[in-house]
C-alpha cells in the first residue's frame, strides 16, 4: 500500500471506542490488530526511508565532513510530515481495509 496517498489525520483523534470495537466485538482485539499493523508499517517505511538514504551514503567516515544535501534534507522532511503508523493502521481499521481472522476460530481444524 501506498503509505503516501494515506488518508490518515497528521494529528490525533479522538475516536469512539464503540465504533472501534464493533467489528471484532472486543475493543482488546481491535488494538491488538491496530498495533500489530502499525507495526508492519513501520517497518515498511522503515526500509523504503533507508533504501533511499543508502544512495546519499558516504563511504568515508570522518565526521570532519559533513555534507548537507538539499535532496536528502527533503527526504527526511517529507517523512518526518507522514502520519505516524499509528493513525494510518487505526484509519485502516475504522475503513475496513485491514484483513484478520482468529486462528482459534478455525473451521478446518478436524475433531
Amino acid at each position: 500500500m501506498d503509505y503516501k496517498k494515506s488518508n490518515a489525520p497528521t494529528n490525533t483523534v479522538t475516536r469512539d471506542i464503540m465504533n472501534l470495537c464493533k467489528d471484532t466485538g472486543n475493543i482488546y482485539e481491535s488494538i491488538a490488530i491496530i498495533g500489530k499493523r502499525a507495526n508492519q508499517i513501520s517497518s515498511d517505511i522503515k526500509q523504503e526511508l533507508s533504501k533511499k538514504l543508502q544512495e546519499f551514503a558516504s563511504s568515508t567516515d570522518n565526521l570532519d565532513e559533513v555534507l548537507e544535501n538539499r535532496e536528502q534534507i527533503e527526504i527526511s522532511r517529507f517523512y518526518e510530515k507522514m502520519p505516524k503508523p499509528s493513525l494510518i493502521a487505526t484509519q485502516e481499521f475504522v475503513e475496513g481495509k485491514i484483513y484478520y481472522r482468529e486462528p482459534s476460530v478455525d473451521t478446518n481444524i478436524e475433531d
